[in-house]
């Protein structure tokens, strides 16, 4: 569905992207270039039903080949926050006929911010609000190659905060800006064991879970 938007803010988001550290190989990064400013031209060219009917009248009364398609600009972006962010990164590339694992460490943060990444007009963030920060709770990491390997996660163990999570469950956000304070736990199997958040943070993460501070 194509929605007709202001021209000026239709590809806007709450925080200046230009103000990102965009260091190859960091989350952020990711993040940016699943969120570019894209060109349709040439064969990706949008159908435009203005220009169409401008042209050639109604477009029922017209066979497919005299649809005009137009040169267009694309970029996803998020409209509606959530209260759990979950970040799953593609860690496998086509190699000829065969699919090779990605085994890059990529950066994430304990703190992130979303900001750069929603439209002006995002549904759930109040107006003004230039942050949308998440603390990281959860990692999950495989260890292996494409045909086999071994799953294991990171979790912190928090003590429950109402001043966190009861304006989560009224779906409000709640003003914090500080990573939620715990203890991290590394479990593979039955096995459990305390780490450091350094730990966690040069893990090669498979799967991110992050929950709305702010």
């Amino acid at each position: 569905e194509v929605l007709t938007e202001d021209p000026e803010t239709a590809f806007c988001t709450l925080a200046n992207r230009e103000d990102l550290n965009l260091e190859e190989g960091s989350i952020y990064h990711c993040l940016y270039q699943f969120t570019r400013n894209e060109k349709l031209t040439e064969t990706n060219k949008l159908l435009c039903d203005v220009c169409t009917q401008r042209h050639c009248g109604p477009k029922k009364n017209l066979k497919s080949e005299k649809y005009i398609y137009t040169n267009a600009k694309k970029q996803m972006l998020i409209s509606l926050v959530p209260p759990v962010l979950t970040l799953h990164l593609k860690r496998f590339q086509q190699a000829g006929f065969n699919l090779r694992k990605v085994n890059r460490h990529i950066k994430f943060p304990e703190v992130i911010d979303l900001a750069p990444f929603c439209t002006v007009k995002c549904k759930n963030v109040a107006e003004g609000n230039t942050k949308v920060l998440y603390s990281l709770y959860g990692v999950v990491e495989h260890s292996g190659t494409m045909r086999s390997g071994h799953y294991t996660a990171y979790a912190k163990m928090r003590s429950m905060n109402n001043h966190l999570s009861d304006p989560v469950l009224r779906g409000q956000s709640p003003q914090e800006t500080e990573p939620v304070k715990g203890q991290w736990f590394h479990i593979s199997d039955t096995h459990v064991q305390a780490v450091s958040a350094s730990k966690v943070l040069s893990s090669q993460a498979y799967l991110l879970f992050y929950e709305r501070l702010l």
